[in-house]
């Protein structure tokens, strides 16, 4: 198959790029300093996690990569839109149309079904769902007989899947999990992250996660480290035990 110069680019372009960015709450003595000029690109088609210490800037990085919060100085861009430059309203839409979200807690609506919350995000936008994808993303995260199933009904570890299911159906060009097995038992845990590591490799997606977990972090192609606001290391191709030793040496 012969790809041509504008898709060579679009492969490998990064989806996500922070330059210089700064994040300061507060000011005077009080003034706290979450990140203190972070520069670091995330491929795109790619599942890259952020770790550190507690305290290090990790959420707040993945809050500013986002749109969910505002930089202090430094930029940050989704594919080729600088969304620090954006407003209020450019934001919200840049987050409908460009963007998926999987946090720790599900956000799924109790009242209505599995499908129903899937396709949320789309009948908010009044799009109609691509058949093909939604085939695909319901194979891939294996809901078939769950579909008409109200949240209720699921496991924990489905509703994590009805969550990863949410923020694929729509193509996003990016992908933010925060702490997306927080609540789950290891095996559900395990389960969501293969699911994770699957939509990278059959969908191409780019997925950013933040995680304290090694375990989890393996599941990524490339680990970066965040310490007292700054990126210190970052490991490609990540074992648990690679990512425990380095999270170690970070917290000595």
């Amino acid at each position: 198959m012969t790809v041509t110069g504008e898709e060579a680019i679009r492969r490998t372009a990064p989806a996500v790029v922070a330059r210089g960015v700064r994040k300061v709450y507060g000011d005077g003595d009080a003034a706290v300093h979450a990140l203190r000029g972070v520069d670091v690109g995330f491929a795109t088609g790619a599942f890259t996690a952020i770790m550190g210490p507690s305290g290090s800037g990790k959420s707040t990085l993945m809050h500013c990569l986002a749109g969910l919060d505002t930089v202090t100085e430094g930029e940050v861009r989704i594919g080729d839109v600088e969304i620090t430059r954006l407003n209020d309203k450019q934001l919200t839409l840049l987050r409908r149309d460009r963007v998926g979200f999987i946090f720790q807690a599900f956000n799924l609506l109790p009242t209505l079904t599995a499908e129903q919350n899937i396709r949320l995000p789309l009948d908010i936008a009044g799009r109609q769902a691509d058949q093909d994808l939604f085939d695909r993303v319901i194979h891939t995260v294996g809901l078939g007989e769950r579909l008409q199933h109200r949240p209720s009904e699921l496991s924990g570890g489905q509703q994590q899947r009805v969550a990863v299911a949410r923020a694929l159906i729509s193509k996003p060009q990016v992908i933010f999990a925060d702490e997306p097995t927080g609540n789950l038992d290891s095996r559900s845990g395990a389960e969501v992250l293969s699911f994770l590591r699957s939509s990278v490799r059959e969908l191409g997606q780019t997925i950013v996660m933040v995680t304290h977990d090694p375990v989890a972090a393996s599941y990524a192609d490339r680990v970066v480290f965040l310490r007292d606001g700054l990126l210190v290391t970052e490991l490609t191709q990540p074992s648990p035990q690679s990512v425990l030793d380095t999270l170690m040496k970070l917290e000595a």
